[in-house]
């Protein structure tokens, strides 16, 4: 048996056949907008899941969202689609996960990637050693600091809204 782009494999785990398949669609997409096949940009979140029974030992506390459970690590492209995901117990800092997702993302992309945006769980210079080690300039999108209520924050939106589907 073979994918579309004629890989012989013998399990659906082998193939690599999805990652391929997602990488065209999502380039085919980029091209239709406008855009080049591959980002050259990316915007790196996490969210903590509340954990079931099921988790067991895999589940951490969240300190700062005072949840047990996991935490999804995610890099989407500028348009939102997803680039690298990454899941650890609900403890684990968000800069601790920067290298992991910068070489997913890089992977993924053909090492295109020259920036990205994220929010202030993601400072430090560990973190932005870690993202240059990739080719990365890790850029913190920082909050305003009289902020009252709701703040949309620049290029933050995208992956807020992808991590809105989980």
């Amino acid at each position: 048996m073979t994918c579309h782009r004629g890989r012989r494999f013998t399990s659906k785990a082998d193939a690599g056949c999805f990652e391929a398949m997602a990488s065209d669609l999502r380039s085919i997409i980029r091209v239709a907008q406008g855009r080049q096949g591959q980002p050259s940009a990316v915007v790196m979140d996490g969210r903590t899941l509340q954990s079931s029974c099921e988790s067991g030992p895999r589940a951490g506390c969240d300190g700062y969202e005072r949840k047990r459970g996991s935490k999804i690590h995610m890099a989407v492209d500028t348009l939102g689609h997803l680039l690298a995901v990454h899941v650890t117990p609900a403890d684990e800092q968000e800069r601790a996960q920067v290298r992991i997702l910068c070489e997913q993302v890089q992977q993924a992309t053909g090492h295109t990637v020259e920036l990205a945006w994220a929010d202030q769980g993601y400072t430090g210079e560990q973190a932005r050693q870690a993202a240059r080690d990739s080719g990365i300039d890790l850029q913190i999108v920082k909050l305003p600091e009289a902020k009252k209520g709701f703040v949309l924050l620049p290029k933050r939106c995208v992956v807020e809204r992808s991590i809105g589907w989980l």
